[in-house]
C-alpha cells in the first residue's frame, strides 16, 4: 500500500543478516515515488521457517510484493530449495515473490542470451555448482570465474579491481553477455562500466531482481545508469 513517502509503490525486501550489498544497490536503483523497506533473516537450516518469519514482519509495511536478496546456484539442488522458499512465502503472505536466482535467468531470457560467462564470490567446488544450476535452465555456460571469497560475511568487502578482474577473465568471444552471480557482490554500479568496456550486457543479479519486481507490478519507468537491462522501459 502506497503511503506519503512512497506513492507509487512500497516493496519489502528480504536479506540474509550479513550481506550489506543488496540494501544499498537497491536502494539506488529506486524510481521516484518507491521505496523499499527491508527485513533480514538468518541464512542457516532453517532458511525457509527465516524467511516467512521475516516477511509476515515486513508485510505491516504494507509492500506490494518481496524481494529475496538471495541466490542459490551454488548449493546442490538451491534452485529448487530457492523455488520452494518463494512459493511458501507467496501462500503467507498473498504477496508476489521475486528471487535473486530465477530473476537472473529471466532477464538473460529477456536479452535473448543463451551463452553466459559467469563471476561469482565462489571457490571453484561451488562454481561447479553454479555451472550445473545454469545449465539445468538451458544456458550455456562458456567461462566461469570465482573470487573464492573465505566467507560469505567477506563477500561484500571484495575489492572493486578483483570484481572488474573476474568479469574480464570470464569474458570471450563465445559468451553472449556476462553474469554475476552472489548477491553479496557488489556489482550494479560497474555494469555501465563493464557494457561499456567489453560491448556485451552484464546481468548483475540484484538489479534483475529489482528490474523484474518493478517491470512485473507495473512500473516501467527507465533506470538508467545502471545497464542496459534497467534502462529499457
Amino acid at each position: 500500500m502506497p503511503d506519503t513517502l512512497s506513492p507509487r509503490k512500497i516493496l519489502g525486501v528480504l536479506v540474509p543478516y550479513f550481506n550489506t550489498v543488496v540494501q544499498p544497490e537497491l536502494d539506488d536503483l529506486r524510481p521516484a515515488g518507491v521505496s523499499n523497506q527491508t527485513a533480514r533473516f538468518s541464512l542457516d537450516a532453517a532458511v525457509v521457517q527465516n524467511l516467512g518469519e521475516a516477511a509476515e514482519k515486513l508485510t505491516a509495511c504494507g509492500p506490494e510484493a518481496l524481494l529475496v536478496g538471495l541466490s542459490t546456484e551454488a548449493f546442490p539442488n538451491g534452485l529448487a530449495l530457492l523455488a520452494q522458499g518463494a512459493k511458501d512465502l507467496r501462500e503467507r503472505t498473498c504477496l508476489p515473490v521475486f528471487t535473486a536466482s530465477h530473476a537472473t535467468h529471466a532477464a538473460l531470457r529477456h536479452l535473448g542470451v543463451t551463452r553466459v560467462g559467469v563471476v561469482t564470490p565462489f571457490d571453484a567446488g561451488a562454481n561447479e555448482h553454479v555451472r550445473a544450476a545454469f545449465e539445468s535452465e538451458g544456458f550455456e555456460v562458456a567461462s566461469i570465474q570465482g573470487l573464492a571469497c573465505p566467507s560469505p560475511d567477506r563477500i561484500p568487502h571484495a575489492k572493486l579491481e578483483d570484481v572488474r578482474r573476474a568479469f574480464a577473465e570470464a569474458d570471450s568471444a563465445a559468451a553472449e553477455a556476462l553474469v554475476q552471480v552472489g548477491t553479496g557482490l557488489p556489482v550494479v554500479h560497474l555494469v555501465d562500466e563493464l557494457e561499456g568496456t567489453f560491448g556485451k550486457p552484464v546481468v548483475a543479479c540484484n538489479a534483475a531482481t529489482y528490474w523484474q519486481a518493478l517491470r512485473e507490478t507495473g512500473i516501467a519507468d527507465p533506470i538508467r545508469g545502471f545497464g542496459r537491462l534497467l534502462a529499457a522501459g
